[in-house]
This record gives structure tokens, sequence and C-alpha cells, in this order.
């Protein structure tokens, strides 16, 4: 009787929560000894609690569905609001740039893929002085300094004594090489210095001055007289010369000096470089006015080198119009004389006279005719080698500069190696006029 009213009593209080469990005299059995094998099946098992679900059942208020009630989500009205302005602004800006980008026609006047050379498109040059730069070649039309096969045009600097028959007592003391009397020379005005001191076309050696007979050969080829521009385009594919002290370059020159000797009449360099190697030397390997090369080695692979010029502007660019180099707007400035700052100046203890600003135009000197010019110069005297360079074997204002390097050539001559690899190559050249064609 005692047991049936505990189990009584047990139930009543299972079935309220808060109440006290009451006190067994033999423990609830486990889940596993309720299983049918266990040893202690005999007992009662607790009662389970009933599940009892708290979802809300029957009528209830939902303000949420009611229109009158509903607030605006400010945050998300102002998100999208200021992305729609944000993306309205982009393209008014896209837009308006793209508007400001000039359109011109342009119309061919040289393809050349040098198949051949052309001898009624390009000119050898032929000098001595380095055309002004001091520079220690000299150009030649020999073959093994200009040639062109599959690849291109080669211009490949070759040592004197390899490809002439001077001896290297005759290089350096008492012979004269004279480019007037074997009707070789090509020298004309077009761009004076005083950084060479012998002559264009002829040069004798001597021990006790040091003048020597110039050590290397180059080549240097333009297309004055036959192709030129006066506002256009220039696209040169090439791959550019390597090796100590050579200086390749493609660059362009008035076909008249109409406002005075170099540089009153301008000169436009496309690309100038030094065929040393950056890693060697800490400097770039790539040159043009106001641009390094970033540790880029432009003798490894062919890239083009660009230059478009309007009335308005030009700029220079590599690999593509997007890689802009240089950029100058002539409009922005009231002519290139108060731009450069010349006006106070001083050459060489004189007061140089404005040659530009009578013409009215803010372009001026570059609203003339200019032709292309591509060669490979070896060092020079015009600082750009500068003095200050680790392994330069030469001094600019030394008398005998030239001797200097021809001296040290076995610190230079293992860095051009073959003449394949030391000369430039030019694969392509491309120029337009402005306008379109007749």
């Amino acid at each position: 009787m005692e047991t049936t009213e505990t189990t009584t009593e047990h139930i009543r209080a299972l079935h309220n929560p808060f109440s006290t469990p009451p006190q067994f005299a033999t423990p609830i059995g486990s889940i596993r000894s309720r299983r049918p094998d266990s040893a202690d099946n005999g007992h009662t098992a607790r009662p389970r609690r009933r599940f009892r679900s708290s979802r809300l059942t029957g009528e209830f208020e939902k303000p949420w569905l009611e229109d009158g009630k509903r607030k605006p989500n400010w945050d998300s009205i102002i998100f999208y609001t200021c992305c729609a302005i944000a993306l309205c602004v982009s393209g008014y800006i896209c837009w308006s740039e793209y508007e400001k980008v000039p359109r011109h026609d342009w119309c061919m006047i040289l393809d050349e893929d040098f198949k051949t050379l052309d001898t009624a498109v390009w000119n050898h040059e032929v000098q001595l002085n380095g055309f002004g730069t001091g520079s220690f070649d000299w150009t030649t039309t020999d073959p093994e300094n200009s040639y062109v096969d599959a690849e291109g045009l080669h211009i490949v600097p070759t040592l004197t004594l390899e490809s002439t028959h001077y001896t290297e007592a005759e290089l350096l003391n008492n012979t004269v090489l004279n480019l007037t009397a074997d009707g070789t020379c090509t020298y004309s005005e077009q761009r004076v210095s005083t950084l060479a001191d012998w002559s264009a076309c002829e040069v004798r050696s001597n021990d006790t001055s040091g003048q020597i007979l110039n050590p290397v050969r180059s080549a240097r080829l333009t297309t004055k007289g036959k192709k030129s521009i006066k506002y256009g385009r220039v696209e040169v594919v090439a791959k550019l010369a390597k090796g100590d002290w050579l200086w390749p370059a493609i660059w362009m020159m008035p076909e008249d000096s109409v406002y005075g000797e170099w540089p009153k009449s301008g000169e436009i360099d496309i690309i100038e470089a030094r065929g040393n190697d950056a890693e060697t030397y800490s400097w770039a390997t790539i040159f043009t006015s106001d641009w390094g090369a970033q540790r880029t080695k432009y003798s490894e692979g062919y890239h083009t080198y660009g230059l478009e010029w309007t009335e308005d502007y030009m700029f220079t660019w590599l690999d593509g119009r997007l890689r802009q180099i240089l950029y100058f707007d002539f409009t922005k400035n009231e002519n290139m004389w108060t731009y450069g700052d010349f006006a106070g100046s001083t050459v060489n203890k004189t007061v140089p006279s404005d040659p530009w600003s009578q013409t009215g135009r803010k372009n001026t000197p570059f609203d003339q005719e200019f032709y292309l010019i591509l060669n490979v110069a070896v060092g020079g005297t015009n600082n750009y080698f500068p003095d200050q360079m680790d392994g330069k074997p030469w001094v600019d204002a030394s008398e005998s500069a030239m001797k200097e390097f021809y001296l040290a050539q076995s610190s230079w001559l293992p860095s051009w190696g073959t003449p394949e690899e030391r000369g430039m190559i030019v694969k392509s050249v491309k120029m337009w006029e402005l306008g379109a064609c007749a």
C-alpha cells in the first residue's frame, strides 16, 4: 500500500515542474538499465516529459504587415542613392575625358620592314666628331656597320683596327684620316657644338696631344631630304644595343635650321639608351627626356617606340599609346622661350636672343619639317655618360678622352659580345603625316 501511495505522489510530482523531487529508496534506472537485457529491468521507468511547442497559436497582431505603420529604411535609401550618384558621376567623367581624346586623320608616308635597305628612303651620314656630341665613333657606309637580314636593319659598332688597314701605331700617332679627300664625308652645319675640337671630316693622330684616330666605327642612317613630317606619328620596332658605353638612339632633327644652329631649331628624342648593364652601373638602361627604364633591359627583346605630334601637343609612348612616357601640351604655355625660362640666362658668357617668340606660335621650333635618325654612337664628352659613374674610363673635359677610352678597351669590349649581340636591330619603321591623304 505504501508503495502504491509513493508511486502516485511521484507521478504527481513529475507533472508539477515546480515541485521538489521526492526521495527514492532506489535510484531510477538509466536508459541503459531499462534495456531488455539489463539486470535491473524490473524497476519502473520514469515517464518522459511531453514536448510542448512554443509556437504562437490563434489570432495575434502583425504590425509589420500594416501599410500605414511601415517605416522607411533610411540606411538602404542613402546607400543606394549614393551608388546611383557615383555611377552617374563616373559615367560623366569617362564620357567627358573620351570626348577630349583627339581624333585625327593620318596619312602613312613610310612603311618600312627592311627587306632591303632602300636608298630612296635612307641615307648614311659619315663623320668623325660625333655630330657635335664628342662621341668616339667614326660613322661609315661599311656593310659591317649596317646591313639588312631576315631580322631587319642592324647597326653594329666595330673596332677600327679590325675593319680597316690601320695599325695601332697609326691609330695613336702621326697618321691623318681625311674623309673629304676620299669623298665620303657628309658633314653639314646641322648640329654645332664645342664638345669635339676635331674636324667632322679630318683627324690627325698625335701622341703628344693625345689625339687619336677614332677607335670604333659605327653607322648612322637618316631619312633627311626623303621622308619627313611636320606633325604626325612615328612608330619604330627595335631591339636596342647592348654593351658598355654604347649609345643607341631613335630621334628626329629639322630638315632646315630655320631658327638657327642646334639646338635653336629643335630636336625630338623618341628614345635614347645606354648599353651598360643597369645592375652593374646602378642606372636605368633606357632614357628619354623625362623617364627611366625601371630596371628593364630593352636589349633583350623588341619593343615599339612611338611619337605623336601635333600643333597642340607632343607625346612619346612605349609598346602602345596607353603606356604614355612623356606628354607636353604646347597650349598651356605662352611659348617655348618662356617655358624654358631662357630670359636672363647666359651661354659662354653671352645672353642668348629669343629665336622663337616672333612667330606667334606656342610650339616653335616644333613647327617645321623633321626627319628620322637611327644610330648607335659610342661614348661621348657631353655628359650623357656622367663622369661620376663607376668604371667610366675617360673624363669629359680631358683633351685625350678618346685615347683614354681606347686604352681601357679590356674593361668594356667583353661586354659587347658578338656583333649580333651588340648591335641595334630595327625591325620596322612607320611614319604618318597629320591629315587625310590627298
